[in-house]
């Protein structure tokens, strides 16, 4: 029987088929288990960066943002154009305070621009109404942040199931935490995992809906040079496998290297885009 950490109790209960519903997997191949093959010995050292083909995911066209502080405004994003494309790794690189972050909960629905125009695929964000853009976030955009945000009376596998019950055409909770090499601590709770694991499970229960777009702020600023890398490592091997339009928020250059195409973000404004002429495999980086 399961013993949940001091103070905590699930409100689950142990695992029950019958309330963590099992419902088919669509994916080509099958995914692995804790076991099987790591992520390191996948993908290669360098591969070539993925040129972008077709119309964009995201188009940003003059976005802007400001915020009322008292007699002070505040313009976070000034005037951004910015396209995301399908299945392409894209880190947004700026220092604190640039407006990255600010762009990225714009892109995901949880703000709105003061003016400009964010088209997802060929529907109008700006347009949305607070219903539409709750539909919005819940079926297309998967959310990684900085802090894991787990519900800390629920085990590893309730955490990502919560998200699965409430989406259209989710993979299993199991199968989501195999992809990220949690298959053997799907009983966990938050406080019996590493800062690493719970930033895995968040992943976990990000990808389980199957978001087109999987939006990431920060998400190794909470952790050590060698877990934040394991973490890159399930970022990258989601975007690789599963093809999912990958957007990474940082402030550090080095991640930057994994990357299909980096923007760099400076004073509210995109001030360059370039391609990367090869990716560079997120176990070998250094910081």
């Amino acid at each position: 029987m399961r013993v949940a950490p001091s103070g905590a109790h699930s409100v689950l209960g142990p695992r029950d088929p019958g309330r963590v519903k099992s419902r088919g997997l669509q994916y080509r191949g099958s995914f692995p288990s804790s076991d099987s093959t790591p992520v390191s010995a996948i993908v290669p050292d360098h591969s070539p960066a993925r040129v972008h083909t077709g119309p964009p995911v995201f188009q940003a066209s003059g976005v802007t943002k400001v915020y009322d502080m008292g007699e002070v405004q505040v313009h976070a994003l000034r005037g951004v154009d910015l396209e995301l494309y399908p299945a392409e790794l894209v880190v947004l690189l700026g220092p604190s305070g640039s407006g990255k972050s600010t762009l990225l909960n714009i892109l995901g629905g949880l703000d709105i621009p003061s003016s400009g125009s964010i088209r997802y695929g060929d529907r109008e964000l700006t347009a949305f109404d607070d219903a539409e853009l709750t539909r919005y976030r819940r079926e297309h955009v998967g959310f990684v942040f900085q802090f894991y945000n787990l519900i800390p009376s629920l085990t590893a596998l309730e955490n990502v199931a919560l998200i699965t019950e409430i989406a259209k055409n989710p993979m299993r909770p199991e199968e989501a935490l195999e992809l990220v090499e949690l298959g053997d601590r799907m009983d966990h709770f938050p406080a019996q995992l590493s800062g690493g694991q719970q930033q895995r499970v968040a992943i976990a229960r990000a990808i389980a809906k199957r978001p087109q777009v999987l939006l990431c702020d920060e998400p190794t600023g909470a952790l050590d040079v060698h877990t934040g890398i394991v973490v890159l490592e399930v970022i990258e091997r989601v975007n690789r496998e599963l093809g999912t339009t990958t957007a990474v928020i940082t402030h550090n250059a080095v991640i930057s290297k994994m990357a299909d195409r980096v923007v760099h973000v400076s004073d509210g404004k995109v001030m360059e885009s370039h391609q990367n002429t090869e990716k560079v495999a997120a176990r070998l980086l250094e910081w």
